[in-house]
């Protein structure tokens, strides 16, 4: 019988690792890059198949973290697009 996953143990944050933002445990893979491929038209089962080293499971925790945390990740989609800005020079 398989044993039961608490799902608050798949998303987590480490000091020095991607800023402190969220990743999936166990990976340095932070949930802005797996929301970000989703929003490019990826399906979960697409983003695992690129990356099958994640699991599908910490990548459905991830969006399921954006889905309930979606002012945070928007503020790091902003914070990125910031600092692509200020080292490429904007280009409007």
């Amino acid at each position: 019988m398989a044993t039961a996953v608490d799902i608050g143990t798949l998303i987590t944050r480490k000091p020095g690792v991607k800023g402190g933002r969220p990743i999936i445990a166990g990976t340095g893979t932070s949930v802005l890059a797996i929301v970000a491929r989703y929003e490019q038209g990826m399906s979960p089962n697409e983003i695992h198949a690129d990356r099958p080293d994640l699991p599908l499971e910490g990548i459905f925790a991830a969006l399921t973290y954006w889905a309930a945390n979606r002012d945070e990740i928007e503020r790091y989609f902003r914070e990125e697009q910031e600092a692509h800005d200020a080292w490429f020079g904007r280009r409007d």
